[in-house]
């Protein structure tokens, strides 16, 4: 059974890998959300102290962090398939830990979040490099800008659940991570995979120039990101429209995380992620010369949803596995995935802080102005980073776009009607190109085409 031909991939196949993506990363979504609003209403209840909650925080992502990094080293030695089914199973045992998390012990909470971010960040690069090899590198992008879509549209189900009921909740994502479990075992690859073969370190992945100059535009981003979000916050200070703000970008960001998905997949990684940047500095740059009007934070969330679905299709699941090069590809995607909870932390701790410092410093306009001469800086690497899409892969797609036009052209002059009257139409054939001329470019094309098939 196939997939539409738009995705052209095996439907067994394609469905195991999206649902073995999507599945942790909806579920860490409702956990973090959780998480949020329940240390919130701790630290304002005095139940916590500011401290306290920072120290939360820096258990969790710690978790993340270190689980990820150990876990490639972890997974080497195991059958990835029993490896990624122990992983999901440790995810639904932790998502246990919520119905315990109703505590004033500050021992207790710091072992559940570290819980539910080792249970997370263990498993996550190896199930990132599962995917990279289920999914070819012609077809990555429109697969990762589907899977993205799902994430945002189960991310905005399971919100609702997050925010209702402990016991509700805990049992959804319990349900939700056995779900994925399942679908995984019976959709999982028969081929071999133990102790799948794995000399690369990481060394030799931060030694590679085409990871850095990726790298160091998305730890930009990252960074730029935490501090922008408090600040736009503090600077609008009404729920409504920041509610409104973030329904629009939200809904852009889906759109357009499908619609960049083709695009890597036809005009390359490279100049999506320029145009993605270049988009969030203009865009940045114009909400810093009007911070308070609300029509420039609109504009802001629209064009900030466009940029957005690029560069999250792009950094979170494209981009570190084209990287490997058909090697394995965990450890490229543990280190992708640090610049993402590292701003994370930052914005849960300290965010609000610094951005309200910079804003004291230079005003609303001299934050936004701060945060756009980074975005524009962070395309510079860009500049010089090669492009990930195979050469050859877009020449096909070229000259098999030449050479469907250059067909219907030849079909569509052949079933007109020859004209009898040679004075009206010599003016005419004079302008058009003749039929023997279109067929001769379509016999051109062919020959180019058989030169790269």
């Amino acid at each position: 059974m196939r997939a539409p031909d738009i995705l052209k991939i095996d439907v067994k196949n394609a469905f195991g890998s999206i649902l073995l993506v999507v599945n942790p990363l909806i579920w860490y979504y409702a956990v973090i959300i959780f998480l949020q609003k329940t240390l919130a209403e701790m630290t304002s209840n005095n139940t916590l102290t500011n401290t306290d909650a920072m120290i939360i925080w820096g258990i969790h992502f710690s978790g993340i962090i270190f689980a990820a990094l150990l876990g490639t080293l972890l997974a080497k030695k195991i059958d990835t398939n029993k490896f990624l089914i122990a992983w999901m199973t440790l995810g639904s045992v932790s998502t246990l830990t919520l119905f315990a998390f109703d505590t004033s012990s500050l021992l207790i909470i710091g072992l559940i979040v570290l819980l539910l971010g080792v249970s997370l960040g263990i498993g996550m690069p190896t199930c990132m490099g599962y995917y990279t090899n289920a999914v070819p590198i012609e077809k990555r992008g429109r697969i990762s800008g589907l899977v993205m879509l799902l994430t945002g549209v189960g991310m905005f189900a399971f919100s609702m659940f997050a925010s209702i009921d402990l016991v509700v909740l805990g049992v959804v994502l319990v349900s939700w991570r056995l779900f994925g479990l399942l679908v995984f075992y019976f959709s999982k690859s028969k081929a071999e995979t133990k102790k799948e073969k794995d000399t690369t370190s990481y060394k030799h992945v931060l030694g590679q120039q085409s990871v850095i100059f990726y790298l160091i535009p998305w730890v930009m981003f990252s960074l730029v990101n935490y501090l922008a979000g408090p600040a736009q916050e503090q600077i609008i200070n009404n729920d409504v429209a920041i509610a409104n703000i973030s329904l629009i970008q939200n809904i852009m960001m889906g759109i357009f995380a499908v619609i960049g998905g083709f695009l890597l997949d036809s005009v390359g990684r490279k100049r999506i992620a320029i145009a993605g940047f270049v988009m969030l500095g203009i865009d940045t740059a114009t909400l810093g010369l009007f911070p308070t009007q609300i029509w420039s934070n609109y504009l802001s969330a629209t064009v900030d949803g466009i940029a957005f679905g690029f560069l999250w299709v792009i950094f979170i699941v494209t981009i570190w596995g084209d990287l490997s090069h058909s090697t394995n590809s965990s450890k490229y995607y543990a280190i992708g995935v640090l610049p993402f909870f590292i701003s994370k932390l930052l914005e849960l701790t300290v965010g609000k802080d610094i951005s309200n410092y910079i804003v004291s410093s230079a005003g609303n306009n001299g934050l936004f102005s701060f945060l756009a001469f980074f975005l524009f800086l962070a395309v510079l690497p860009l500049v010089y980073a090669p492009e990930t899409l195979p050469e050859k892969v877009m020449k096909d797609r070229d000259l098999k776009s030449y050479v469907e036009k250059a067909k219907k052209k030849v079909q569509k002059e052949s079933s007109e009607p020859q004209k009898e009257n040679n004075d009206q139409s010599k003016g005419d054939d004079e302008t058009q190109p003749k039929p023997k001329e279109s067929c001769d470019e379509y016999e051109e094309a062919q020959k180019l085409a058989e030169k790269y098939y």
